[in-house]
Order: C-alpha cells, then structure tokens, then sequence
C-alpha cells in the first residue's frame, strides 16, 4: 500500500526531524527499519515511529555494525541525524555504506547542516530559525519573537525537506544507479521557506518590525480576534471580494473596505472588526461566517480539532490502539497509504528481521546473549 511501497529504509534512531521524516516515509508505504539502541527506554506514545519496525543493535560492537551494514545492502534510503562526523566514527557514514551499496541514498539530518562554522555546535529548532530572519520575523508589535512550535526548524524545514531531498535522490539513482548523500541541514530549509517573505521584502512590501506586516498580525484583516466567550476565531480575507465578504458578514460600512490596504487606518479597522467578533461567541461567529468567502476559521483546541466536522470528513485525524494523531498526508488517488500501525514496542521486531535477513534461530539467540542484538 502506498506509493513508496517496495522501498525499504533503514533509520538510525535519533530525535524529532530524523523520525519525523522517516514516518512520513514509511505512512507511504516504504518498509522502515527504526535501528535502536539497547538500554534505551521507549517513550510512550511516540507517534512518530508509527508504521516502522524496531531493530535493537549495539553499534560499537563490530558485529552490530557488521549486521547493519548487511541490511544497508539491501536497502534504498538511510535517514541519520546524529552531529557531523558521528556515523563515520561508527564505521556506518556514506563511504561505509556506499561501499556495500552504491546505490544508497544516504540522508543525513542535522541543524547546522554537515559544514561550517557551526556545524559543530549544539543547538535545537529555536537557534537555526533565529539565523534565518524567520524567527525575528514572527510576532506581535512591540512583544519579543514569538516561538512557533518547533514546526519551522524541526518538521518544516528538517524532515520535509530530506523527505524531499531522499525522493528526488532516489528518483535520479533509479537512472545514475548511483547514490549520492542529501545533506538536509534545518538551517538551510528554515531560509528556504522564508523565499516569499523576502521577496516582499525586496519589494519594500515587508518591514523588519514585527507585527506591522500583512501576515504577521499587523493587518487587521490577518489576525485572530477573541469573542464574547472567552475563544478566538482566525480571520483572513486578504483578497478585496473576500474583504468586502467579511465586512458584509460583520454587518461593517461597505466603503471600509476602500482603505483595506492604507495602514493609516488599520488601527480604526481593527477596533471596528474587533468589537464584532466581541459581540458574539465563537459558535455565533461559526453559524454566520463558516463556510463562506469570508476567510474564516475558529481556533480549536488539539481536543477540538479531531471532531471538526470538516476534518472528519478529509480523515486528517486517525484513531490508533485508543490514540488520536493525525493522519498520513498528502492524498493518492490510486496508491493510498494503508492502514496506520501503532509505534512498535522497543526491538519488537528484531527475530522477525534477523530471520528474514537469513540469520537461523541460534544465531538470533547468540547475538542476543552476546549483547550485539536485544
């Protein structure tokens, strides 16, 4: 099931971004073998290991790296996010591999990316945004940067970008027969998604100070305003019909929306929709704008937004072993994605793989005894 079914991915376990990418890999449909460590504690409900099988290897001892780089053989990717330098020390970095499988694409996953002047440092999704403008960027005037999750650094310009990189190296190596490393640094993919936002900037139509622009809350047509009981509701009619849309909904004078654009009249804007949406409850807001030209959305919970009406009928939410998580994205209409597998417990499948890799049952339970395996 799933386009990428047939393609098998070996993951070296890690953190955040590596995971990530590597679960949306194997929603997919590709086979991914999650190599842990032995002695690691699970961590419960780890959805990003969803649909992947566990492997438990010791890799400083030589026959773990042994027994890895066999099952590099026969595989397609590799996903690692360890610092720079790591997985050669381990006998396991892209001329290890790349000696016993050409072809492999090697994907590696790290914030500083595998050069320069700090690729050597510590740092996590806050610190590689900060260096892109993206972070400096995002915010209310007058209020310090605001920290967006770790979706920009982590998920958004990490994971979906080797996902990327690993899919357009396959592609090629399915001609070259050739493998190649994608050096997915989030550094690099945070800049990379702020293409538009400088681009209004060389355009003078974005300032550095925040919450003064059209998408970062300065516009009163581009925010979130609270209602009567105590909830927010999202509002973002950027276009001049959808404007004239929401004015009409708020019961707001026609001829406001002539100074839509002229930032001059933003604040009387803004108190004029604000006291709107204050007069109502956001189930009000719902029954009047939802649904329309408007560009309306109310701000629901984690708890909230798996019984929307909308996102039960796309199935964004999935109910898994009693756990409610999103589901695979994006849609295909001939090679859906199957059904999801819970994360596996710890080293789950070691037997199962090591038996299907050729290994007799004895030699599983030396390996085991030895310590190489778990």
């Amino acid at each position: 099931m799933g386009p990428l079914a047939g393609v098998t991915v070996i993951e070296l376990a890690g953190l955040g971004p590596g995971p990530f990418c590597a679960m949306l890999l194997a929603d997919m449909g590709a086979e991914v073998i999650c190599i842990g460590r032995p002695g690691v504690a699970a961590r419960p409900h780890d959805l990003l290991n969803r649909n992947k099988k566990s492997l438990l290897v010791d890799l400083k001892q030589l026959r773990g790296r042994a027994l890895v780089l066999s099952l590099i053989e026969r595989a397609q990717l590799l996903v690692e996010g360890f610092r720079p330098g790591v997985t050669e020390r381990l006998g396991l970095g892209p001329a290890d591999c790349h000696a016993v499988n050409p072809r492999l694409v090697y994907g590696r996953m790290t914030g500083w990316g595998q050069e320069g002047p700090l690729a050597g440092a510590a740092g996590h999704d806050l610190n590689y945004i900060a260096l892109t403008g993206a972070l400096h960027a995002i915010g209310r005037a007058g209020q310090p940067p605001t920290p967006p999750l770790n979706l920009v650094g982590d998920f958004g310009g990490g994971a979906l970008y080797l996902a990327f990189g690993l899919i357009c190296a396959l592609r090629e190596a399915e001609h070259s027969g050739q493998g190649q490393v994608v050096d997915a640094a989030m550094v690099d993919g945070a800049a990379a998604l702020m293409t538009a936002i400088y681009g209004y900037r060389a355009a003078g139509r974005w300032g550095d100070r925040r919450g003064e622009n059209y998408l970062d809350s300065g516009a009163p047509f581009y925010d979130v305003y609270e209602t009567r009981d105590g909830e927010y509701v999202a509002l973002a009619a950027i276009e001049p019909q959808f404007f004239a849309e929401l004015l009409a909904r708020l019961g707001l004078p026609a001829e406001l929306a002539k100074s839509q654009n002229d930032q001059g009249h933003w604040l009387a804007l803004r108190a004029a929709i604000a006291g709107k949406v204050a007069a109502m409850t956001r189930a009000e807001c719902c029954a009047l704008m939802e649904g329309t030209d408007a560009c309306f959305a109310p701000v629901l919970s984690m708890g909230e937004a798996p019984k929307h009406p909308h996102n039960i009928a796309r199935g964004n939410f999935i109910e898994v072993d009693g756990v409610t998580q999103p589901g695979p994205a994006p849609r295909f209409s001939r090679t859906p994605a199957g059904p999801v597998s819970p994360p596996p417990r710890m080293g789950e499948h070691t037997d199962a793989l090591l038996a299907r890799h050729g290994l007799e049952a004895s030699e599983i339970a030396q390996l085991r005894e030895e310590g190489v395996v778990a």
